[in-house]
């Protein structure tokens, strides 16, 4: 069963939102306080943390973080600040989505479906992804071979980092697909993409570089990321 983690010091909010998540079919654990809902997290399987900004003692913000720095589990902040800059600090430290007070309990589910759904297809296609990882890949005079860990240019061998040779694989093994960053950065780094972070960006400049003109076919998806174009009738030299 789905369990969600609710950290929330309102006992009377948190009864309400417990017992609509029993009756969602969700099973459910709670802490009214940053320091047990670390100490929650750490020591059971949480699919999903819905995350007061305003705690006692550890505040949500500081919770978050240190989440962060060793999970990837989804987080829905429930806050009374609804400033704009509030909201932006929560998601770039790594919300997944922010509601706030007041808002109604069916919202509230229905962000928790839509997070968990979201979660569970990165998941799949991340299993995807990895799945057939020995496959030798070509693109024209470039060659990659993922079982000794080698690259090869028209004969020469690339001098590629770990990502970089990772992303390279990545955009091979399916030409014409668009990856956002977010999904670069979830499959490449396992992390979790931060609003403004460059890592992607950088990388893909050095890989476009060390392609020559090959690297014109790794081609920027506005407002979404990167993909590898695809092959026509005559193959890219």
């Amino acid at each position: 069963m789905t369990t969600v983690l609710l950290v929330e010091d309102e006992m009377a909010l948190a009864q309400v939102v417990l017992r609509e998540l029993s009756s969602s079919g969700y099973s459910t654990l709670h802490a009214s306080d940053g320091v047990n809902a670390l100490v929650l997290h750490a020591r059971s399987q949480v699919d999903l943390v819905i995350l007061d900004w305003m705690l006692p003692g550890l505040n949500g913000l500081e919770v978050l973080r240190k989440l962060r720095q060793s999970s990837a589990t989804p987080v829905l902040m429930l806050t009374a600040r609804s400033e704009e800059a509030d909201r932006v600090l929560g998601l770039e430290v790594g919300a997944d989505d922010y509601l706030t007070k007041p808002f109604s309990v069916r919202e509230l589910i229905a962000r928790v479906r839509a997070l968990l759904r979201r979660n569970e297809l990165i998941r799949q296609t991340l299993m995807t992804d990895r799945g057939d990882a020995n496959r030798l890949l070509k693109r024209g005079p470039l060659q990659l071979n993922p079982q000794t860990h080698s690259a090869t240019l028209a004969g020469t061998a690339l001098d590629l980092s770990p990502t970089e040779f990772t992303l390279l694989q990545l955009l091979l093994r399916s030409p014409g697909r668009a990856f956002s960053r977010a999904y670069l950065i979830e499959t490449v780094w396992s992390e979790t993409y931060v609003g403004g972070d460059r890592s992607v960006d950088n990388v893909v400049l050095r890989l476009r570089k060390k392609l020559g003109s090959l690297g014109d076919a790794i081609e920027t998806v506005w407002g979404v990321g990167y993909r590898l174009r695809a092959e026509t009738s005559s193959s890219d030299t």
